[in-house]
């Protein structure tokens, strides 16, 4: 008996040997990928803030102009289940969001849609309005990818931001027409995502690592969009309603991290689209 018990008790101790390695070899990997992937998000994109820190930020900022539980929450990002965090976060300070946004974080909702969200605002409050493409970074530090869950590989992100990057760069080849006009509306997103790129094709061709300029053009082009909405639907906004845009691109990461946004422009404006204060993170 005391020989079993001897031979159990070296046993369970060599397991426990094995399991301790095993659990120090995953948080060596695990702690690699992280560094990995958060060197690469800072190095690429220089003043990126963590979703939390951003969220924090802008409600400290938004506050000193007024905004609190009355703000209605809207966004313009891509339909991909994966910006649905960022939603989620903003979400905590100011509840569910008006959703403008269609592929690649297109405002496709477009003036109508500002008009609709405008016309939610609960009575004396403001809106906020969140807008941008995204771009992931993998495990592995690569641009324009993301491991996503369940799958052993990551994959493109954003997808119909790369499919658009490939089509401009076959039309400044002269490979394909440079803009398709369609009015066939079962892909009529990613047709209008495409010829929207296309005046940034020979930026991207000259760039050293075009997945990650891609986000960069993707945003200068949303940015005149929603500069041009806010334009025409501003005055829906009742009463001394105020408008924040907050723009920027939002970076995905592997589930064991944060995401990251990189904030480009952040104001506030009167629904006369006069400018009351520009903003930081």
């Amino acid at each position: 008996v005391e020989t079993t018990i001897s031979l159990l008790a070296k046993q369970a101790k060599m397991f426990s040997v094995v399991i301790a390695k095993r659990v120090t070899l995953n948080a060596s990997k695990y702690g690699k990928c992280m560094s990995t992937c958060t060197d690469k998000v800072h190095s690429v994109y220089p003043g990126a803030v963590t979703n939390s820190d951003l969220v924090s930020k802008a409600k400290s900022a938004l506050a000193a102009h007024g905004y609190g539980e009355k703000t209605l929450l809207a966004t313009s990002l891509c339909c991909d289940e994966i910006n649905r965090v960022l939603d989620r976060d903003f979400g905590t300070v100011y509840d569910v969001n008006f959703s403008m946004g269609g592929l690649a974080g297109f405002p496709f909702g477009g003036v109508t849609s500002f008009g609709a969200m405008a016309h939610h605002i609960p009575d004396g409050g403001d809106c906020l309005v969140v807008f941008g493409p995204h771009v992931g970074i993998d495990a592995d530090g690569v641009v324009g990818k993301v491991n996503r869950r369940g799958m052993a590989n990551s994959g493109a992100c954003c997808g119909s931001a790369c499919a658009a990057a490939g089509h401009v760069a076959c039309a400044l080849k002269g490979e394909v027409p440079r803009q398709v006009i369609s009015t066939d509306v079962v892909d009529a997103q990613q047709t209008f995502v495409n010829n929207l790129l296309l005046p940034y094709a020979e930026r991207l061709d000259a760039a050293d690592d075009t997945m990650a300029e891609l986000p960069r053009a993707l945003y200068d082009a949303q940015k005149k969009i929603i500069d041009q909405i806010v334009a025409a639907g501003c005055q829906e906004v009742g009463g001394d309603g105020k408008i924040a845009l907050l723009g920027g691109i939002q970076i995905n990461t592997p589930e064991s991290e944060s995401d990251y946004f990189l904030p480009m422009d952040f104001e506030v404006r009167s629904n006369k689209n006069e400018t009351i204060a520009s903003l930081s993170i």
